[in-house]
């Protein structure tokens, strides 16, 4: 008890520690904030004493005290939001925040979050405009639409046309569309909370046009269709399309509304993958409201979109929850920029990277896997056996739940380091790596890996695996 006694009194003061790090390694601490400094110090400081209460044999020592602190400020002014490589595969990895935007998009959050700019001004009349003026032709020419409206997710999309469209009325829906999105948001939740009473109608994987025919009655307000962007039901299953839909609305005098979920604006399948119903063919069919995401096959920022018939959108945008939900302006600098990708097809395919990536070459990524494989067989010598395999990536985010993309990845087998610490500490890097375990082996997929991201990738797969942090 005395020797821990005589110890905690040897603790160095905070003072002593912070000017000790200002004489003889100022580079760290001169452009820290003063606040940031003395809590590293604190901390440092803290989980000394614990460990001395701990362990009264430990020893203080004042060069390892200090590196402590400063390893501590290297985190605290660190960013809470930054960039990680992305070596799992997945392309819309919604914890990874999805969609990576274009270079041109980019661009435009930098041109317009650096001044001011005409967010709701018409410059022809120098009077007030409306932000959804700045997308609102873009997506009806590429879509078909009357018009158009944009928020701040594909949720909130819903929940507005929702609310707008049939609050206080019956919206009947698919009992197999009454679907679960991330973070455990459900459709008649949603319904729910726009004030919309849930008609649900025909079974999980059998629904027809006779149910939707059977529950429409004085209270109907809606006929939706919910795209199950995020499952498949297959084998013995029915489903009324959306032009049966609309043939059904039409005759009642009520609106229809979809929710494609992903959304996209040309047929993916000319691309070797499954069909995916486009923006422009629920359009083309009738469909009152169509809603989908900005983030998700699109490409974009996220976004709640919004396409359809103007009487139908004009209530739309003119609902009070519109300006809760309303759209910032360097999101819609981001959606302008992507849009215009998609006035030229080879354009979007060729700068929009989700576009890239669903169609990276195998026998490139093979390529790409290899040379990785040899630089860190090099770099690691006998830490680690290096391999490359098949290994299919997928979408991600909710999209195309089914398809599987062809391609190769780098498995490490690691002796130094268990494969779980590894992982751990590749997310505590400087720029965090995040990749899959898999058989007790680390999984790197490049097919999400930018080309001007590999260098980092290898110096810190190469530094991790060998037991450095």
């Amino acid at each position: 008890m005395e020797n821990t006694h005589n110890l905690l009194k040897q603790l160095p003061s905070i003072d002593s520690l912070i000017a000790r790090i200002h004489a003889d390694q100022p580079e760290y601490i001169d452009n820290a904030p003063q606040c940031l400094v003395t809590e590293a110090a604190q901390q440092a400081v803290a989980q000394l004493r614990e460990k001395i209460l701990r362990k009264p044999d430990v020893k203080i020592r004042i060069d390892s005290l200090v590196d402590e602190i400063l390893q501590l400020l290297a985190k605290k002014i660190q960013p809470s939001l930054r960039q990680v490589i992305n070596a799992t595969g997945t392309l819309l990895h919604t914890n990874l925040g999805r969609a990576p935007l274009s270079i041109k998009a980019i661009n435009s959050i930098n041109e317009v979050a650096g001044s001011y700019s005409n967010l709701e001004l018409n410059l022809s009349t120098g009077k007030r405009g409306h932000r959804y003026s700045h997308v609102d032709k873009l997506l009806c020419r590429l879509t078909g639409a009357e018009a158009a409206a944009v928020v701040n997710n594909n949720a909130a999309a819903v929940l507005l046309a929702l609310t707008a469209l049939a609050k206080g009325k019956e919206a009947i829906v698919s009992r197999g569309e009454l679907v679960e999105i991330g973070g455990s948001f459900r459709v008649p939740d949603v319904m729910e909370a726009g004030g919309v009473i849930l008609r649900e109608v025909g079974t999980t994987n059998k629904t027809h046009l006779r149910d939707y025919v059977g529950a429409i009655n004085a209270a109907t307000g809606l006929l939706l269709k919910v795209h199950t962007s995020n499952y498949r039901i297959v084998g013995f299953e029915q489903s009324v399309t959306a032009a049966q839909l609309v043939q059904l609305g039409q005759q009642h005098k009520i609106p229809v509304m979809e929710d494609l979920g992903s959304g996209m604006l040309f047929d993916l399948s000319a691309f070797g993958l499954p069909h995916e119903p486009t923006v422009q063919q629920g359009v083309k069919a009738g469909i009152d409201i169509l809603t989908f995401s900005g983030d998700k096959l699109l490409g974009g920022p996220q976004a709640g979109i919004i396409v359809g018939k103007k009487w139908a959108v004009d209530i739309i945008r003119h609902h009070p929850l519109a300006r809760a939900m309303r759209i910032d302006k360097l999101t819609l600098a981001a959606l302008e920029a992507t849009l215009r990708h998609y006035l030229n097809q080879q354009e979007a395919l060729r700068e929009i990277p989700l576009l890239r990536m669903l169609n990276a070459d195998a026998h490139q990524l093979q390529q790409r896997s290899t040379e990785l494989a040899q630089e860190l067989t090099q770099r690691l010598a006998d830490t680690a056996t290096i391999t490359v395999i098949a290994e299919p990536s997928c979408v991600g985010g909710g999209s195309l739940p089914t398809t599987e993309l062809p391609g190769y990845a780098v498995a490490l087998k690691l002796h130094n380091i268990s494969v779980q610490n590894c992982a751990d500490n590749l997310r505590s890097a400087a720029v965090p790596v995040i990749a899959r375990i898999q058989d007790d082996q680390l999984i790197v997929n490049l097919r999400t890996v930018f080309p001007h991201q590999q260098a980092t990738l290898i110096d810190t797969l190469a530094a991790i695996c060998r037991g450095q942090k």
